[in-house]
């Protein structure tokens, strides 16, 4: 089938290539001329046939929101938009009653698989109606991964983004226990060969993932991380599992503590820690680091003192 695709960013371009590899003909839609198959949405929807299925797939919000609103005047009824992005699931509601009013469907579709999709195969969860989510399985099945797992219709217009929403905030807390357990490998100084032990846990241990195999391949290439400055930004999703946690009153001391880790690592210095140096100073009279001194103090480990309480 013929299918319209609007981003082709890292994981966009590589979706268009694997459906292309499964015979499917793609009209991709990109600002930049030099990876576009278009060169505006209007002639995009002119090369689709009826039904039409369009797939964007470009950062979530405002872009993603205004491209829905473009298309709700462009398409036909009885064409189907599909939003392969992260956007949070209650745009995806508000996505569906804006194409609803115009007899076009609209399916959210969760995707994992980054830039190793185009090799392994895309895992899939969408939301949306069954007529509409039909129109649209060819093209699911030639990206999710062979085999009877890695696609889901999780419910209705929303599922497929709040499960990938959940998905992404598990793989917070994994990639922070991880990155723990391999400070303190280093740290300790008892393992020498510390990417070792760790390619040694992707076969047969409990703790086996391809996250694992992603961190050993990382150490690998840079045995120390020394070329990475330990900065991590997020994109969303993290925040959306721990603020729907707090909604529906569900424990997550796990996903919460690595988002919060996610937010320290962007700090030089942090106020919360100096206010913790500062009361230890006015209560017990512990000594404390003048900021003068930091970039002496840096590495040499935490200062002594009397017990505080």
């Amino acid at each position: 089938m013929d299918i319209g695709l609007i981003g082709l960013g890292k994981m966009g371009a590589n979706m268009r290539q694997r459906l292309r590899n499964a015979g499917h003909t793609v009209h991709g839609y990109a600002r930049s001329p030099e990876l576009r198959d278009v060169a505006s949405l209007d002639e995009m929807v002119a090369a689709l046939s009826a039904p039409r299925v369009v797939w964007v797939m470009i950062p979530a919000g405002d872009p993603t929101r205004r491209t829905v609103q473009q298309l709700a005047d462009l398409l036909e009824p009885g064409d189907v938009v599909v939003e392969g992005g992260n956007s949070r699931y209650t745009d995806d509601q508000a996505n569906a009653e804006l194409l609803a009013a115009k007899g076009i469907g609209y399916v959210d579709a969760g995707v994992s698989g980054g830039v190793w999709g185009l090799k392994n195969g895309y895992a899939i969860m969408v939301g949306g109606d069954a007529e509409h989510v039909a129109k649209v399985q060819p093209i699911f099945d030639a990206l999710k991964p062979p085999g009877e797992s890695g696609f889901v219709h999780a419910g209705p217009v929303g599922a497929g983004h709040f499960a990938k929403m959940v998905h992404n905030g598990i793989e917070y807390g994994m990639m922070q226990a991880y990155a723990e357990g391999y400070e303190l490998l280093e740290a300790a100084g008892v393992v020498e060969d510390v990417p070792g032990v760790l390619r040694s846990w992707t076969h047969g241990t409990v703790v086996r993932s391809w996250l694992l195999d992603l961190l050993v391949l990382a150490l690998e290439e840079d045995p120390s991380l020394q070329s990475i400055k330990g900065y991590v930004n997020d994109s969303g999703e993290g925040r959306w599992t721990v603020e729907e946690a707090i909604n529906h009153s569900v424990p997550m001391p796990v996903i919460s503590a690595a988002l919060f880790a996610r937010f320290a690592s962007r700090q030089a210095d942090s106020p919360a820690m100096k206010a913790v140096a500062a009361l230890r100073n006015q209560f017990g009279g512990h000594a404390v680091t003048r900021a003068s001194e930091a970039a002496a103090a840096a590495g040499a480990g935490g200062a002594g003192g009397t017990t505080d309480t």
